[in-house]
């Protein structure tokens, strides 16, 4: 109800819900708990109902993403560096989720005033500084179908392109528990045995060895905060460019030839395996996002 009737107090919500709000037919106390397939009757003045449920504003952000991938359903997009997957403290206007929703609307396929509590949202997350592939759902079924199969292990692989310092001469499979710090945001990485955090898995492949560098293909098994920077530091490779978990003398040397001063990490490939039958269409279907210029620039200079 807070989230249908945006402008109404909380106090206001409590107050509907013990003389105007039905459920099935029948009163219910605030901490029912809903099934599927329960019915909200809400008894209430429609002009009343049209201040509480307030305007939502059309959404105005200048496009910066591009699109790899989209039908009906879902909308994968290219994100570029330097913008936030969602708004923070700092920023809250220009993100990508925001000009994803400017750009379903001028399409019509979004239409705030209609809708009351959806919105077409991502279901991955890439730092401001990782660009690629970042999948939106474009209505609430989808939403749900591609939430799911996020989470169900193995349903949607999905593999990066970066460079480590080091020679990293064969693949590695790395698996540990990880712990974050609020305060700091840092991830520590802890031992595969342990009572404490996360298990986080991770695939990494060299491709291409250069002078002191690699570069390499990194497939997530696991979707934890940093994890392929933590990891592959752990493991002695770090991310070049990485001021937290990366190697300083190296990142000295990245910064005085070209300028780079935050982790080269680039989300360039999806493939759905297994699919939820609303989304069979995809089962199969990989899609990628070619390289970024800067990102192919340093490449060339590395490794030609």
């Amino acid at each position: 109800m807070k989230k249908y009737l945006k402008s109404a107090p909380l106090s206001h919500i409590y107050k509907l819900i013990r003389k105007d709000i039905k459920v099935n037919g029948r009163r219910a106390k605030a901490d029912t708990m809903l099934c599927q397939g329960d019915e909200i009757s809400l008894y209430m003045d429609e002009a009343a109902l049209r201040g509480q449920i307030g305007q939502k504003k059309k959404i105005i952000a200048k496009r910066q993403f591009g699109i790899a991938y989209e039908d009906d359903d879902l909308l994968i997009v290219d994100k570029p560096f330097g913008l936030l997957t969602h708004g923070d403290s700092q920023e809250k206007k220009n993100t990508l989720a925001n000009q994803v929703q400017g750009y379903l609307q001028e399409k019509g396929e979004y239409q705030p005033g209609r809708e009351r509590t959806f919105v077409p949202s991502p279901v991955n997350r890439l730092d401001r500084n990782t660009t690629g592939l970042v999948i939106f759902g474009k209505n609430s079924r989808a939403l749900r179908a591609i939430n799911a199969m996020m989470r169900e292990k193995g349903q949607v692989s999905k593999w990066y392109m970066t460079i480590t310092a080091g020679k990293l001469d064969k693949s590695l499979a790395l698996a540990d528990r990880m712990e974050k710090d609020s305060r700091s945001n840092r991830v520590s990485v802890l031992p595969l045995d342990s009572e404490k955090g996360k298990v986080m898995e991770t695939v990494a492949r060299p491709l291409e060895q250069g002078r002191g560098v690699t570069l390499t293909e990194v497939e997530l098994i696991t979707g934890r905060t940093h994890q392929i920077r933590v990891h592959l530091s752990e493991a002695g490779f770090p991310v070049i460019g990485d001021v937290k978990y990366g190697d300083p003398k190296v990142n000295r040397q990245m910064k005085q030839r070209f300028d780079l001063t935050t982790q080269l990490l680039h989300a360039y490939k999806l493939r759905f395996n297994g699919t939820d039958p609303y989304l069979a269409h995809l089962a199969g279907k990989e899609i990628t996002a070619s390289l970024p210029e800067s990102f192919e620039r340093i490449k060339k200079q590395l490794f030609d």
